[in-house]
């Protein structure tokens, strides 16, 4: 990998890593437990749009595991690596099907796997299905911040401001 590619994606880890660590400090917007916006994955997704899947897996895995070591434990870990995983896994899916349009429904689908992939992991650790009558509620706020990430992402791409700071790397 060339040097000024691993500047790049190293300042938007450090730009998503960052926006997770202060959203992880506010208080919750709503009174539901794991319900949030997300905000960090404006940045994967400007990142899986622009340049590319393998990109965006760097910039996701990195910004999971350091945030579990800045805001959170081994346990927080399991839950955002899964949730991480199976939101770039539909995120990626999505994006590769719809040639990266409509990118605030892949934010969409990407919110709900992030739920499902969280809830996956809470039958494991808690060993019963029955945090799975959860899952509504999650999918109903992966709609709403799924929306909200995907239209910010769609501002950032749309005023070409991140691009050209990619460009000058070039």
């Amino acid at each position: 990998m060339k040097t000024k590619k691993i500047a790049v994606l190293a300042v938007f880890t450090a730009i998503a890593l960052t926006i997770f660590v202060i959203e992880a400090q506010l208080p919750p917007l709503v009174p539901i437990p794991g319900v949030k916006l997300g905000l960090a994955n404006v940045i994967t997704l400007f990142v899986l749009v622009t340049l590319g899947r393998r990109d965006a897996l760097i910039v996701t895995a990195l910004r999971v595991i350091l945030g579990s070591i800045f805001a959170g434990s081994v346990t927080s870990f399991m839950y955002s690596a899964a949730g991480a995983l199976v939101c770039f896994i539909c995120m990626s899916a999505a994006a590769y099907i719809l040639k990266n349009s409509m990118v605030w429904f892949i934010s969409v689908l990407g919110a709900a796997g992030h739920n499902i992939g969280q809830i996956t992991v809470a039958v494991i650790l808690t060993r019963t299905v029955q945090v799975v009558w959860y899952l509504p509620v999650l999918m109903i706020s992966a709609v709403i911040t799924g929306v909200f990430t995907g239209l910010v992402t769609q501002a950032v791409l749309k005023r070409g401001i991140i691009r050209k700071m990619i460009q000058e790397f070039d």
